[in-house]
């Protein structure tokens, strides 16, 4: 599923790295297709560009690869620039059909090459297309806002990947429950590129400027929204005390310790925190897989009834785990999770560091903060 290089938490703005270009998500490209051709449909002109904005807050602008009139429709298409990043949907056409409706507001389906939603714990409504919320707000609202200047009170948007279908078997999507094309995904709109050994020394970069700088409590962060949350949370720290650590835990935890600084919060949600409490410390979705089984164990361990924890251990996702649990009313299963991974995180550093946790929801809310354990050395 993760075909635009962002995790459940996205990315959070950042400088551009040097010698890498940053791309557009599926989710933009959708977003700027489907304006394009509702413009197209209700000027009644042809479109060869258009300009979009992006949630990190700035605009895009977007060549289409086509603009085909036919009887009420208007199709455009995209050709998704992924930057210097291995997105398998680099240089993938992303389309978009619109018609009007006679349904107010505006109407989003699935078309080809898009994947249909078949297994809960994806945030999405089974038996839906495969388009993330962020790309259904954006192509809703940049539709919405041609339709509205129009005076034109419904229209219908159908995304469409030719190809897709092939392209998702490379994905993860049929093992998560997403059959018959790719997801429409993205954040922020932009496509950070991935280059393991730059992103690792910009984490360990950002710690030794914490440090240098003073700094002796740093907050890590396994993605932008739980970064985002973590500065609500904690707004009494510098900004310098925030590092994204993104996948390399265990890296950050070691320059951490050695740099000397004080303590250390780690915060995630459900998807990492679950890596991280069994002891992966690179906590990428190519890499080591969420194990339910594993989370079945804590939830017994928190005294979850057998049926809960039955019922996880067979979860899809770490995030159906989480709404099993919180269906259930086992808040203790999330406190698990966090004791888990300060134990984990702990032994990285051999008690080196301070070292506690807070788990988030997706909406921000505290799932569960463990206690700050103290250095032991």
């Amino acid at each position: 599923m993760m075909t635009d290089a962002e995790t459940e938490e996205g990315y959070t703005p950042a400088p551009r790295r040097r010698g890498l270009r940053e791309g557009y998500t599926t989710g933009a490209c959708a977003t700027a297709a489907a304006k394009a051709a509702a413009l197209a449909l209700l000027s009644g002109r042809p479109v060869e560009r258009v300009t979009i904005h992006l949630p990190i807050g700035r605009d895009a602008t977007f060549a289409l690869c086509r603009c085909e009139f036919g009887p009420g429709w208007v199709r455009c298409g995209v050709i998704k620039d992924a930057g210097d990043d291995p997105d398998i949907t680099h240089g993938a056409e992303i389309q978009a059909t619109v018609s009007r409706s006679e349904t107010a507001g505006i109407t989003l389906v699935g078309g080809p090459g898009v994947g249909t939603v078949t297994r809960p714990g994806l945030g999405l409504a089974v038996g839906g297309p495969a388009i993330n919320p962020v790309p259904r707000r954006m192509i809703t609202e940049a539709v919405g806002a041609v339709a509205a200047a129009h005076g034109v009170p419904g229209l219908r948007v159908a995304i469409a990947v030719p190809n897709g279908e092939e392209l998702a078997k490379r994905t993860l999507n049929p093992r998560l429950g997403i059959v018959g094309g790719l997801s429409i995904l993205g954040t922020t709109g932009i496509v950070k590129p991935w280059s393991t050994a730059a992103w690792r020394a910009s984490v360990l970069q950002a710690i030794d400027v914490a440090a240098a700088n003073g700094v002796a409590h740093v907050v890590l962060s396994t993605g932008g929204r739980s970064e985002k949350f973590a500065r609500a949370l904690l707004p009494e720290l510098p900004e310098l005390a925030f590092v994204e650590m993104g996948e390399f835990t265990g890296h950050a935890l070691k320059r951490a310790a050695a740099r000397r600084l004080r303590r250390v919060t780690l915060a995630g949600m459900i998807g990492k925190f679950s890596k991280l409490a069994q002891g992966h410390m690179m906590t990428h979705v190519a890499g080591n897989r969420v194990d339910t089984a594993f989370l079945a164990e804590l939830a017994r361990a928190a005294g979850a009834h057998e049926d809960l924890a039955q019922a996880i251990a067979a979860a899809n996702t770490a995030r159906h785990a989480q709404e099993l649990a919180q269906s259930a009313g086992c808040a203790q299963f999330f406190a698990e999770v966090t004791r888990r991974v300060v134990h984990q995180c702990r032994a990285v550093v051999h008690g080196a560091l301070a070292v506690d946790a807070v788990l988030f929801d997706f909406d921000g809310t505290v799932l569960a903060r463990s206690a700050c354990h103290d250095a032991t050395g």
